[in-house]
C-alpha cells in the first residue's frame, strides 16, 4: 500500500498524522487497533523519521531510507511479529536491550509490533516499563484488531487511534478484481484485506462452502428439518478451527442480511450461544446441531 493507497484508505487518519509530522508533534507510543492501514501507516511515520528529500515535511518514498524501510530492511526501524501466534518475551527484551543503545545509522529508532495482542505478559509488562519512561528518540507503535486483549496499563500510556475498515473502497477495489457487486458485499464484511478477500473470491473450497452455508440459513430461517443434516455437510467442509471461527461469522453475516424477520432475529441469537459453546471446545458440529434441536 503506497501513501496513496494509504490517504485513499484512511483519509481522516492520513490528514490527522500528516499534520503532526509537519509540525514536528508526533508522540512516543502510539496504538493503532483496528481492521486496515494500521502497518502501512506505521511504516509511513518511520520514513518521516529519516526520509532524505522530504516532500512539503512528508516521506518521499524513493530516498534509500524510506525504500528500505517499506521493503522492512531499514536497521534502525525494527519490525516485531508473532511466530507460532506468540511474541517471545526473550525476543521483546532483546530488541529493548538494542534500543538502549544509540542506532546504526542515526540517534533514533523505531519500533513496530504487529499483533501486539500476542504479546507474552512477560514481554508485554517489559515493554510496559520501556513505554513509561519514554525517550525522544524512540517511537513505539503497536497494530492490533483485538485492542481489547492489549494489557490496560499499555492502552493506557499509548496515544489510541482506530483504523475502521474502509468499506466502499474494499469493494470497489474487489470489482476492479474481477468479483461480482454481491460477493464484494459479502468478502468485504468476511475478510480484513483486500487480499484475503481476492483469495476466498477465487478459492472453489470457499464456494461449495457458501453455498452450503446459504443452503442452512434458508433452511434454519424456514424451520426445516434438514438443517440438522446441512451441518454435517459444513463440519466436514470446515476441520481448521480458524476455518470453523470464519463459518461462524459468514453465517453471522447472512443471517444478518435478512433482518429484521423475527426468524433472523432468534436465529442470531441462537448462533450466538452456538459459537458460544464453540469457544469453550464443543464441536463445531455438535454446537450448531444443539442449536437446531433447542
Amino acid at each position: 500500500m503506497t501513501r496513496a493507497d494509504l490517504k485513499r484508505w484512511q483519509p481522516q487518519l492520513y490528514k490527522a498524522f500528516s499534520h503532526l509530522v509537519q509540525s514536528g508533534r508526533m508522540g512516543h507510543a502510539y496504538l493503532f487497533a483496528g481492521a486496515s492501514g494500521q502497518l502501512e501507516m506505521a511504516l509511513f511515520l518511520a520514513q518521516s523519521q529519516y526520509c532524505e528529500t522530504p516532500e512539503a515535511g512528508l516521506p518521499c518514498e524513493t530516498c534509500r531510507p524510506c525504500r528500505l524501510i517499506a521493503q522492512g530492511e531499514f536497521s534502525d526501524v525494527r519490525l516485531l511479529a508473532p511466530t507460532n501466534q506468540i511474541i517471545k518475551t526473550d525476543l521483546v527484551r532483546e530488541i529493548l536491550q538494542e534500543f538502549a543503545q544509540s542506532g546504526f545509522e542515526t540517534d533514533h529508532q523505531v519500533l513496530i509490533i504487529q499483533e501486539a495482542d500476542k504479546l507474552h505478559l512477560n514481554g508485554a509488562n517489559s515493554l510496559l516499563k520501556f513505554i513509561e519512561e519514554p525517550q525522544s528518540n524512540i517511537r513505539v507503535f503497536l497494530l492490533t484488531d483485538r485492542e481489547d486483549s492489549i494489557l490496560p496499563t499499555i492502552r493506557s500510556r499509548c496515544q489510541v487511534f482506530h483504523f475502521p475498515k474502509n468499506r466502499a473502497v474494499m469493494i470497489e477495489d474487489l470489482e476492479k478484481e474481477g468479483l461480482l457487486k454481491t460477493q464484494a458485499q459479502l468478502l468485504s464484511d468476511l475478510c480484513p484485506t483486500v487480499e484475503d478477500a481476492v483469495a476466498l473470491g477465487k478459492s472453489t473450497h470457499f464456494q461449495d462452502l457458501l453455498k452450503v452455508c446459504e443452503q442452512w440459513t434458508m433452511q434454519v430461517l424456514e424451520g426445516q428439518a434438514k438443517a440438522y443434516l446441512t451441518v454435517a455437510k459444513m463440519a466436514y467442509l470446515v476441520q481448521d478451527k480458524s476455518e470453523q471461527g470464519q463459518v461462524f461469522d459468514l453465517l453471522t453475516l447472512l443471517l444478518a442480511k435478512e433482518l429484521p424477520a423475527k426468524s433472523a432475529q432468534e436465529a442470531l441469537v441462537a448462533l450466538l450461544k452456538a459459537k458460544t459453546m464453540w469457544q469453550a471446545n464443543v464441536s463445531f458440529q455438535n454446537a450448531l446441531e444443539f442449536m437446531i434441536v433447542s
